[in-house]
C-alpha cells in the first residue's frame, strides 16, 4: 500500500518565495535615460583631421579615454557660440574632479577670420583647458560634412563684418570615441552634468 504525500502549504509557500526573491534579484535594474537625443549607431561624425590651437594635428584617438563635447561655430558669433561656451564652462565646473575626464572642442567654421591666437584667446577665456580647432577652406568644409553641420554666410554692414548662419547643436561622444549624443541648444547645464556622468560611468 502506497502512502499518500502531502506537501505542507508552509513549506510551498516558502519555496514559492525563495523563487520569486531569486528571479528579483537576476533582474536588473534598466539603465537610466540620457536627456539629450541618443544617436548612438549614427553613420556620420565618425572623425577629424584638423589643426588644434597649439598647432598640433588632431583626431578624435587623441581623446580616447575622454568624454568629448564638440561643436562647431566662429569667433565673431555674437550670440549662440558665446552661450554654449559659457554652459560647458560650467558644467566643467560642476563635474569637478570628472572634468579632467571630459574635452570640449571648439570647431571655428570661419578659418579666414579665426587664426590660433584669436581662437586660443577665445576659448581659453571661459576654460583654460578648452581647445580650438581648425583648417583651410577645405578641411573646414569636409568636417562640416561629416558632422552634417550646416553654415552659410550673410554679408553684413556691421562692424564685424560677414556672419555666419550655422548649426547650434553640440555632439557628445564616450571615452572610447563613438558618438552618442546631439546635445540641443537649450538644454541646460543640469542637463548636460547628467549625460556626461553617465557616459563616464559605463563599462566598456
Amino acid at each position: 500500500m502506497h502512502k499518500r504525500f502531502r506537501l505542507d502549504p508552509w513549506a510551498a509557500l516558502a519555496f514559492l518565495l525563495v523563487l520569486a526573491l531569486s528571479g528579483c534579484a537576476e533582474k536588473k535594474a534598466p539603465p537610466e535615460p540620457f536627456v539629450a537625443s541618443d544617436i548612438t549607431g549614427a553613420d556620420f561624425g565618425k572623425d577629424f583631421r584638423l589643426t588644434d590651437h597649439h598647432g598640433k594635428i588632431r583626431t578624435l584617438a587623441d581623446f580616447r579615454g575622454k568624454a568629448v563635447l564638440l561643436f562647431f561655430g566662429y569667433t565673431n558669433c555674437p550670440d549662440v557660440c558665446l552661450s554654449i561656451l559659457s554652459e560647458l564652462a560650467t558644467v566643467q565646473k560642476a563635474l569637478g574632479e570628472d572634468a579632467a575626464r571630459v574635452q570640449v572642442i571648439f570647431v571655428t567654421l570661419d578659418p579666414a577670420r579665426d587664426t590660433p591666437e584669436k581662437l586660443a584667446n577665445f576659448v581659453t577665456y571661459f576654460n583654460k583647458d578648452f581647445l580650438a580647432l581648425y583648417g583651410d577652406d577645405k578641411a573646414t568644409a569636409g568636417a562640416a560634412k561629416e558632422f552634417r553641420v550646416s553654415y552659410e554666410r550673410h554679408d553684413s554692414a556691421s562692424a564685424a563684418g560677414y556672419r555666419l548662419d550655422h548649426s547650434v547643436g553640440t555632439y557628445a561622444f564616450d571615452p572610447r570615441g563613438r558618438l552618442r549624443l546631439l546635445i540641443s541648444y537649450d538644454a541646460g547645464a543640469a542637463s548636460i552634468v547628467h549625460d556626461v556622468k553617465l557616459l563616464l560611468g559605463e563599462k566598456t
